[in-house]
């Protein structure tokens, strides 16, 4: 694909008394902006969810796991597929097969999270019989295998993977750039967290009184979330089909997830009021410049000067700064004429197709 294309993503979505994402202190995790405190939801922890909403969308061969554990991987593998290799025998050969990859893992607490594909997984346990069956010594099986194991770490990269990219500092042979880009969501107004004093009551007690006492933080708000995919990027890995496949399924767990911290405690789960999905040729562009001067609140709460902030950003950075997008679709309510009014069975379909006709076409 010579020509670039990005897929960008923007929601306007309330959530209720909540705490999804906390500090090291417990407490919801803000950030200034505009001069005044906002309600934030890290890019960590939302690109965690929509992992987790990949589940219902991809099929176990189509995503990974991140883990410290590969070699418990390897190992199982093993296993299921040689039934006449005993676990610990098989847990030697996972171990020194990864060690070609320079990838040490006799200790899970001093190792870091490493993100892997089912895929890479079964190539990894393949290599590691066929070493342990090879005679040659140990300094020629290091030579033979090194680098078929990292072309196993390579080959088959899951979905998620190429989404959200991969970094192994101790091999950076086997790092892969993230085609998609989230941006951690902010209020569009400001915010005040507040305390939830609670007690529990003992069951197993006749005492009157609380058996605990404690506080919760909490707030609630209407935020703005971003998120681009650069197509080009992930149609090198990918074909036309999978490619559609890809974007479908990031545009449906951008739309449906929700990070789950304190989730029990408060029920926030939530859809967005708003979507906004464009297709740009020139450059991804976040649309966050809209809430730098706080949304006031108004008859019709947050959520409809926070839309009408929104296309009026767009139309100004599209008027001075950008080019206008090549399709544009919104869900939700949109001014007229803004872009083309549809529901989300719709835009996935508009989606798929423009995707399909840029893989077909070559563009």
């Amino acid at each position: 694909m010579d020509k670039n294309l990005y897929v960008d993503f923007h929601a306007i979505q309330t959530v209720p008394p909540s705490c999804i994402n906390r500090d090291d202190t417990g407490s919801p995790k803000t950030a200034v902006y505009g001069g005044t405190l906002r309600a934030r939801v890290s890019s960590q922890a939302w690109k965690r969810a929509m992992r987790l909403e990949f589940k219902k969308i991809f099929t176990s061969a189509q995503i990974g796991l991140r883990t410290k554990k590969i070699k418990a991987l390897v190992t199982e593998k093993i296993c299921q597929e040689n039934p006449d290799i005993e676990e610990e025998a098989a847990e030697k050969m996972a171990a020194s097969i990864l060690s070609f990859a320079g990838m040490k893992v006799e200790d899970d607490k001093k190792e870091v999270l490493f993100f892997i594909s089912s895929l890479q997984v079964e190539g990894l346990a393949r290599l590691a019989v066929e070493c342990q069956q090879d005679t040659s010594g140990k300094k020629e099986k290091e030579k033979a295998y090194k680098k078929r194991v990292e072309a196993a770490l390579k080959e088959n990269p899951s979905v998620d993977i190429l989404l959200f990219g991969r970094m192994a500092a101790s091999n950076p042979s086997l790092n892969y750039d993230a085609a998609a880009q989230v941006a951690h969501s902010i209020s569009t107004h400001t915010i005040s967290n507040e305390y939830d004093y609670f007690t529990a009551v003992d069951d197993c007690t006749q005492e009157t009184g609380a058996g605990h006492i404690g506080t919760v933080e909490f707030n609630s708000s209407t935020l703005y979330r971003y998120a681009t995919v650069n197509v080009r990027e992930l149609a090198q890995f990918l074909q036309p089909e999978e490619l559609k496949m890809a974007l479908k399924g990031f545009a449906q767990a951008f739309i449906h997830s929700m990070p789950d911290g304190k989730q029990n405690s408060f029920a926030n789960r939530t859809l967005p009021d708003m979507v906004y999905v464009t297709l740009r040729s020139d450059q991804p562009v976040n649309l966050a410049g809209a809430f730098e001067k706080p949304v006031p609140a108004g008859m019709g709460g947050y959520v409809e000067k926070s839309q009408a902030a929104l296309v009026a950003q767009a139309q100004k950075v599209y008027r001075n700064f950008a080019a206008f997008p090549q399709k544009a679709w919104a869900v939700g309510e949109a001014e007229s004429g803004f872009a083309q009014q549809v529901d989300i069975p719709g835009l996935l379909e508009q989606l798929e197709m423009e995707i399909g006709r840029y893989a077909g076409e070559g563009m």
